[in-house]
């Protein structure tokens, strides 16, 4: 919802500061100018084109602030965060028990009177195609400016839709489902039949490879086994000289005698110590230790003898065991760095081989279920289409009549309901409104078949009666009144009271009958100080609101019977709306 917006170096506007509310606000004044500058501003702060004649002479620049309360999980807040907008927490708001966290947001444009234009949205810099996106999801604008939302055909659709309520959304909420799981199905289908060329030659060295590696059947951990098994046959003369020399060292060589050996020394410094341990308890700790010392070199002298002896030169097994790592690193070059590598590629491999393999299979099934889809979507098609034309008729009745008490008894509209050859993700129906303005004349689309007054009025019947099923929170309308008085100009106003019980309504209006109804009340006053005339906007008390209708009415404020009139005008809205 607008709360405010500001107006500074605009034309004939220095600086003007508009205090909207909930409910209806119109704005009134005798300056034509100034009142359009207001809309001119709106305008230019929901992304219109800038046009920098419009900038007040001696004036460098025009600046158009607003500042808005919009629901914090909404899609407007969203797209703001997302433009790094700063968003501040505003006092909750909702009816009943249903309340909604709302958030502030602050919007500007600066025009330059070169033409140039800057927009801020949430205190930092944005593109003014943004404002635009933000505004659509919060302002309908209707008269001279170009915002025409329900010109919009898909506009024209979803507002339908919300108009004919469950008849409509209970089974669009089935058809979507079923339509996303078509297209996957569809996407699927494709893929499958169109790359049946690439598929099966991946099957082909799917099984080729797998065939490889069944061939030489790798173990876990082979390769690295195989690689010690071949370094102990390559050097087993030299593995087995080792272990020999190193035993002979410890134990003595018995082809040579007197030879030293370690066991041999050991034994004579234990035999050394024995004696005399007992006078000394250092020393005869010493001798333990050289005992442990001598047991565990005997242990080692009798493992090399078992490993020398051990240690056999076999040429046969040498040849198998580089045989078999030739055949190992044929698999590691084309499918892992190592054998488990290799087999994982295999298990990964076979699942995918299945899944080729099953591709005839898939395409079956894939078909029946596209058959199954289509034929379910026909079904909720035609049961959407059939409450669409149903609502549309509803619909364009409830208009009429709305049309007849806005002094346009012969006009009508006609929703057209077609149908298209494909599904779409909302059915298979096109919605188009269209209008005529008397009996005899061709329907035409609604920017072509009504005049600038006429489609003001018509989109105040059309929103009326969409009242409370239209999520923009905020309608503008320019002209609403044109052409009409008496008691059609009455009924306008009455209309525009109904549709602020669902939603903010602004209205630039020069009949007095339109602005009894307001709930607020700003007037568009002129000042001159004999070299530059300027327009700025105040906000009208009760007694204002008397004076500016007699002057509405009679072009005289101070007028008696005006006065009465007036006084009369605004009962005669407060006991409507009260009746309502």
């Amino acid at each position: 919802m607008l709360e405010e917006i500001r107006i500074r170096g605009l034309g004939v506007i220095d600086d003007a500061q508009l205090e909207l509310g909930s409910g209806l606000t119109v704005v009134t004044g005798e300056t034509g100018a100034g009142k359009t500058m207001v809309l001119t501003g709106l305008n230019l702060l929901m992304g219109g084109r800038a046009d920098g004649g419009a900038v007040r002479t001696g004036t460098s620049r025009a600046l158009v602030e607003g500042r808005v309360t919009i629901d914090a999980g909404g899609t407007v807040a969203e797209r703001a965060a997302e433009a790094g907008a700063e968003l501040e927490p505003a006092e909750p708001a909702g009816t009943g028990r249903k309340k909604t966290e709302r958030v502030e947001l602050l919007l500007s444009r600066t025009v330059m009177a070169e033409g140039r234009s800057r927009a801020h949205v949430g205190g930092h810099s944005a593109p003014v195609s943004l404002l635009g996106e933000l505004a659509d999801g919060l302002v309908a604008v209707h008269g001279q400016s170009d915002q025409q939302r329900l010109l919009r055909t898909s506009r024209q659709l979803a507002a339908l839709d919300r108009y004919a309520g469950a008849a409509v959304a209970e089974p669009l909420a089935e058809y979507a489902t079923r339509y996303a799981r078509l297209r996957a199905v569809e996407a699927e289908l494709d893929e499958v039949t169109s790359k049946a060329r690439e598929r099966a030659q991946e099957a082909d060295l799917l099984r080729l490879g797998l065939g490889e590696v069944e061939g030489v059947d790798p173990q876990p951990g082979e390769d690295d086994a195989l690689r010690g098994e071949e370094g102990r046959l390559a050097h087993a003369d030299a593995l087995r000289t080792a272990a020999v020399t190193a035993h002979q060292n410890l134990s003595g060589d018995e082809t040579v005698p007197d030879a030293p050996d370690v066991l041999g020394l050991m034994a004579q410094a234990r035999q050394a110590l024995e004696p005399e341990r007992d006078h000394d308890p250092e020393l005869a700790a010493l001798a333990d230790r050289l005992a442990e010392v001598a047991y565990l070199v005997g242990d080692v002298a009798a493992d090399l003898a078992s490993y020398g002896a051990g240690v056999d030169t076999d040429p046969e097994r040498l040849a198998e065991v580089q045989s078999r790592r030739a055949a190992l690193t044929a698999l590691t070059r084309k499918y892992g760095e190592t054998i488990d590598e290799v087999l994982a590629w295999a298990e990964q491999g076979s699942r995918r081989l299945l899944e080729l393999d099953g591709d005839d299979e898939r395409v079956a099934e894939l078909g029946q279920e596209r058959e199954s889809l289509t034929a379910e979507l026909g079904d909720l098609a035609s049961t959407i289409t059939k409450a669409r034309t149903e609502a549309a008729a509803r619909f364009a009745d409830d208009v009429s009549v709305e049309l007849t008490a806005l002094a346009m008894p012969h006009a009508r509209i006609v929703v057209e309901v077609r149908p298209r050859d494909a599904f779409g993700p909302n059915g298979v129906d096109d919605v188009e409104i269209l209008f005529t303005a008397h009996n005899g004349a061709q329907p035409r689309p609604l920017d072509k078949g009504a005049s600038g007054g006429e489609l003001s009025r018509l989109m105040l019947a059309i929103e009326v009666v969409f009242a409370g099923a239209d999520p923009v929170p905020t309608f503008v309308f320019d002209e609403v009144d044109a052409g009409v008085g008496g008691k059609a100009a009455v009924e306008v106003g009455r209309r525009l009271a109904m549709l602020a019980k669902h939603a903010q309504v602004l209205v630039v209006t020069h009949l007095p009958q339109v602005a009894a109804f307001a709930d607020h009340h700003l007037k568009v006053v002129k000042s001159d100080d004999g070299r530059v005339t300027s327009s700025g906007v105040e906000t009208l008390d009760d007694t204002g609101r008397v004076s500016e209708l007699s002057r509405m009415l009679a072009g005289l404020e101070g007028s008696a019977s005006a006065r009465a009139h007036a006084e009369e005008l605004l009962e005669t809205a407060a006991s409507s709306k009260r009746r309502r």
